[in-house]
């Protein structure tokens, strides 16, 4: 008795399926913030990026033409996700929201520190596009705290001038951010509930009166 042509396959083959445009962009964008985040922005190739996806360079060179659009995207796509995890709960006090907020940010750098670490090394590239990507990512991170602490009645109502909060709470982000990478460098010096708390506090303090 003849085998059935699909019993033939290689199951792997039975298995896999072609990836939409969004699923293949995603896979590329995950194995470039690996690279990224462990080597300097001149030591990546991106032909090791296709290799590690799998895929032509001529593939990967379709989704981004050069290296730079490439790590562009690479660095704005982990802008967009902290932003939509740090994105305030409209009516409910600042103070009430930074334990839980925190939590969840941090339990995402834990789980993608790669992406994270990716992100924050594109200051140190000498390409515009990339800085400027960066820039506007930590721009609206600052943006999204200022306009919850706005919408807040208790911290409203304090006193502070507009230039002076901006500058406060752009110095706690640069204080949470070289938190968040010496602990991803050494998890065992500090719980996440002990970085969640050090990071609070000190976004408290930098917006008392």
């Amino acid at each position: 008795m003849a085998a059935n042509p699909q019993e033939r396959t290689n199951p792997q083959e039975r298995t896999r399926r072609r990836l939409s445009t969004e699923e293949r962009r995603e896979q590329l964008l995950s194995a470039g913030a690996r690279l990224f985040a462990q080597n300097p922005y001149d030591d990546v190739w991106v032909e090791r990026v296709a290799e590690i996806a799998g895929v032509s360079r001529g593939l990967l060179y379709h989704y981004f033409p050069t290296k730079s659009d490439f790590f562009a995207a690479v660095v704005q796509r982990e802008s967009h996700h902290m932003l939509r995890l740090t994105a305030a709960v409209p009516g409910v006090p600042v103070r009430d929201q930074i334990g839980t907020g925190l939590d969840t940010f941090l339990a995402y750098v834990e789980s993608h520190a790669e992406g994270f670490r990716a992100f924050h090394r594109a200051e140190e590239t000498g390409d515009a596009t990339v800085r400027r990507i960066y820039r506007e990512g930590l721009a609206a991170h600052e943006n999204q705290i200022l306009e919850a602490l706005a919408a807040d009645p208790e911290t409203a109502s304090t006193p502070h001038d507009l230039p002076t909060l901006r500058l406060a709470v752009r110095g706690w982000l640069a204080f949470m951010v070289a938190v968040c990478l010496e602990w991803l460098e050494e998890p065992e010096l500090l719980a996440r509930a002990q970085v969640r708390d050090l990071c609070a506090r000190a976004l408290l303090g930098a917006i008392a009166p």
